[in-house]
């Protein structure tokens, strides 16, 4: 059975901002680190015979292309990230460790990969719809849980390999994001490296690809990829910007 959300799943003074427009694809067609701010706050729903579900986003991670060694893209293209060199405003999901999918949106022009990975959010529709999904793939305790992780993510909305390619930008279509009002204010972004990312693209100097905003207690717990006890090379830790 579901529990009521807890008021202190989100600070006291916290105010939902609104969802805005759908942007046009050509808003995607920036660099990663760009829409990849942008992205925080905004707003992803998914249509299914089922139900709709709408994700805030709190929290995600970008990825550049060959030039970034954390990337899927970094050794070219392949069947697997095929979906990251296609016109941007669309997914790229994937399979990881074969266990669970995780969602990317695509960025750059097309032939120039790049992607945002949507690492966690808050559901602010559906809610009932998104629980029982997790319910079926594993355990949930809270409404702070439910989109918290990009697999978890994943599972409230409904999404696996076959939304891939999915386009972003059709207001009436199955998928689709609509930024958030910028009239109305949100918390600070926070940086820092990305999760489970090892060598340098785990670094937190060269690449705090990792976004998410202050004070969303949805927001994913950092890991750092696995290394030896005498590794010397972990991501150092968080800075914070407006």
């Amino acid at each position: 059975m579901q529990p009521e959300a807890s008021a202190t799943d989100r600070p006291d003074d916290a105010v939902v901002p609104g969802p805005s427009a759908v942007p046009a694809r050509s808003w995607y067609a920036r660099p990663p680190l760009v829409v990849a701010r942008d992205l925080l706050g905004a707003f992803v729903t998914s249509r299914s015979d089922e139900g709709d579900v709408t994700v805030r986003l709190t929290e995600v991670e970008a990825y550049g292309g060959e030039d970034d060694p954390g990337s899927h893209a970094h050794r070219g293209r392949t069947g697997r990230n095929a979906a990251m060199f296609a016109e941007p405003g669309r997914l790229y999901v994937y399979r990881h460790l074969g266990l669970h999918h995780c969602v990317n949106v695509v960025t750059l022009p097309a032939g120039r990969p790049a992607a945002v990975l949507l690492r966690a959010g808050e559901v602010v529709e559906g809610q009932d719809l998104a629980w029982r999904r997790r319910e079926r793939a594993g355990v949930v305790d809270s409404a702070r849980q439910l989109a918290r992780g990009p697999a978890r993510l994943a599972v409230c909305l409904g999404l696996d390999l076959d939304a891939n390619g999915a386009d972003l930008t059709e207001p009436e279509g199955r998928l689709l994001l609509r930024r958030r009002d910028v009239r109305t204010a949100q918390p600070p972004v926070a940086t820092g490296p990305r999760v489970g990312v090892s060598g340098a693209g785990g670094d937190a100097a060269l690449h705090p690809w990792r976004l998410w905003l202050t004070q969303e207690r949805t927001v994913s717990a950092y890991r750092p990829a696995y290394r030896s006890p005498t590794s010397a090379d972990a991501p150092r830790g968080a800075t914070t910007s407006a």
